[in-house]
């Protein structure tokens, strides 16, 4: 038997506020927008690796709650697990260095 637990939600009161906008139709319309522009994951593409891209993030540290910034951009496609790997680091303030698959740096 299992039992379903509901995971608790350990954001700022600042970023539930933001949260909100994810939800809105304007936001749905313009990530298929940029999904339609840009299908293929552009940091996978950078390593050389072609895979689509199903996650709409924030570049250049992110909106930081900001609607302005939230809605201008600039914003990147990204996969799955590029967008859990590297968009979680930069919002973090983390420096990340990409590899090729040649194993050296991009640039």
């Amino acid at each position: 038997m299992w039992c379903a637990v509901a995971k608790h939600d350990q954001r700022s009161a600042e970023a539930k506020a933001y949260r909100r906008l994810y939800k809105t139709s304007r936001w749905r319309r313009l990530r298929d927008s940029v999904l339609r522009e840009r299908p293929l994951c552009e940091r996978c593409l950078r390593m050389e690796v072609v895979e689509p891209a199903t996650v709409v993030h924030h570049k250049d540290g992110g909106h930081k709650g900001d609607e302005t910034r939230f809605w201008a951009g600039p914003f990147e496609a990204l996969c799955k697990p590029c967008h859990d790997r590297f968009g979680a680091m930069e919002d973090r303030g983390v420096e990340v260095v990409e590899f090729g698959q040649d194993g050296w740096p991009l640039a």
